[in-house]
């Protein structure tokens, strides 16, 4: 694939060891981090454990080290084949020194974004040889004029805007080729889905409400046994207490699949 590419001047093999990017300028948006950070650690946990597979973000994208105009800052990167630790080592991702572009960038808008630049980051992502540019607008298309979009570099280097789909709740879908999954915006809420599995990938939050429930459920049938073998007052009723709680975990969590329209 031909590709206009950004060129820097800098080596970056002459770049000292302890060499880091600077932090890009902190913008208060607590809705953009209370969206973002579920969108990492749901792709961290898909591929977090790969060790040649960098889920990152809020950090410098650059080709040239030094050259303070490139000043992309990508919510959410991932590449495949690369150092993980060396790129986060450097506090930004150097496309001449880890010898790739991402093949994932993605940039979360909300309510409280300032007017995107998503023109001028579409070219500079496209030049940097990014694989796949998504923009998910929090507020459903008062940002970016649309709730979701990717584009997908093609054959010459151009880019290639990636097909989104509404279901019939009202849900936007978009395939990424290079996640191997499809990305979806249901009322303003990401969500990720595994084809191959026939499943939505769960987040922080729901993995961890699925580790209490079953670790309640294996104090029930501990506590089962134990009755079967003479059960005292004390144990009928921490027994009702740990049934009670399961349930209402039970419901809590049918209550977060019925919002996402299906089970997860």
């Amino acid at each position: 694939m031909a590709t206009e590419r950004h060129v820097g001047t800098t080596d970056a093999a002459a770049l000292p060891p302890d060499f880091i990017l600077p932090d890009p300028p902190r913008i208060v948006d607590m809705m953009r981090a209370h969206l973002t950070l579920p969108i990492f650690n749901i792709l961290k946990m898909r591929f977090g454990r790969q060790k040649d597979v960098l889920v990152a973000g809020a950090g410098y994208l650059r080709q040239d080290p030094m050259d303070e105009s490139e000043r992309f800052a990508p919510n959410i990167v991932v590449a495949f084949g690369v150092k993980p630790r060396a790129i986060i080592a450097r506090n930004g991702y150097i496309i001449s020194e880890v010898g790739k572009p991402p093949d994932f960038v993605m940039e979360v808008a909300t309510r409280f974004s300032a007017t995107p630049d998503f023109a001028d980051k579409r070219e500079g992502y496209r030049r940097y040889g990014v694989g796949e540019y998504w923009r998910f607008d929090e507020t459903g298309g008062a940002r970016n004029g649309v709730p979701l979009a990717g584009d997908a570099l093609a054959d010459g280097g151009a880019y290639a805007p990636i097909p989104i789909i509404r279901d019939e709740d009202f849900r936007q879908w978009g395939y990424s080729e290079a996640l191997e999954l499809f990305i979806g915006w249901d009322d303003g809420c990401p969500l990720f889905y595994d084809p191959l599995k026939n499943g939505f990938l769960p987040d922080v939050v729901e993995v961890s409400r699925q580790m209490k429930l079953a670790e309640v459920m294996r104090d029930i049938a501990a506590m089962e046994r134990d009755a079967a073998n003479g059960e005292s007052g004390e144990t009928a009723t921490e027994l009702a207490r740990l049934r009670q709680k399961s349930s209402m975990m039970m419901l809590d969590k049918l209550r977060t699949a019925t919002r996402v329209g299906g089970e997860r």
